[in-house]
């Protein structure tokens, strides 16, 4: 899926690990990611953490999008920090699922909370 994402790949994402219903991503934000007042726009930490939840999601040979997501910013995050963010699966039934992604600097301090609501096309992802 990665190699298609040219989204994730042009923001600099990178996907370090990928497992049932789980992923981890990252991303190092960039001078041209800040906002006006020099942090990092809060539409980058969200890319990332849809990034890592569309990995996620998508570990079940099933086409899953996002239904929906919220995202609560809770510190400002400077240029050339790296962020991790990581996803898992809250629940997942039928067709529909939920997943909680934290992100966090390389350090390990939290810097937003994101809750993605995901929907199964129910057919196959493409090969591999």
């Amino acid at each position: 899926m990665y190699a298609n994402d040219a989204a994730s790949q042009a923001l600099g994402i990178t996907v370090d690990r990928v497992a049932a219903g789980t992923a981890r991503a990252r991303m190092t934000v960039r001078t041209d990611m800040l906002n006006g007042h020099g942090s990092c726009h809060g539409g980058y930490v969200f890319a990332l953490a849809d990034s890592a939840f569309a990995f996620a999601c998508n570990t079940y040979d099933d086409v899953t999008v996002a239904a929906g997501a919220d995202v609560a910013f809770l510190a400002p995050v400077e240029a050339g920090t790296e962020l991790v963010a990581v996803a898992t699966e809250r629940a997942r039934r039928g067709r529909s699922g939920l997943y909680d992604v934290t992100v966090s600097t390389a350090g390990g301090d939290v810097v937003a909370e994101f809750r993605g609501r995901s929907r199964s096309l129910g057919r196959p992802l493409l090969p591999r």
